[in-house]
């Protein structure tokens, strides 16, 4: 497992309230909180289900990118085509149909 899951996990398992350091192993050499250092069951659980939700992540980034990309079509003084509407309701639903960057086919820009 990556050390940036590890580290992410470890944030999220502490809610941000620890100051920690990693090895090259992702070991915990330094750990700076009052909150107990969550266990390393606890830390490989939460690190695994960040790297599976990872692809979904990545995904909803690109979209969210693309959505803002288009957000000026919305401008209180412009009227959006169907061709446009269509295309930014297709990226909004992008999340229904596909699960990563690498299988995503993506609507056509008007």
């Amino acid at each position: 497992m990556s050390n940036r899951f590890r580290k992410q996990a470890i944030k999220e398992l502490v809610n941000y309230n620890a100051s920690f350091s990693l090895d090259e192993n992702g070991e915990i050499v330094m750990w700076v909180s009052d909150t107990p250092q969550p266990s390393e069951e606890a830390i490989a659980s939460k690190a695994t289900e960040l790297s599976a939700a990872e692809p979904m992540r990545l995904l909803r980034e690109e979209r969210d990118r693309k959505l803002s990309d288009t957000d000026w079509w919305a401008s209180s003084d412009l009227t959006m085509t169907q061709a446009q509407t269509d295309y930014r309701q297709a990226l909004r639903d992008i999340t229904n149909s596909y699960t990563s960057l690498d299988d995503v086919v993506w609507p056509t820009k008007p």
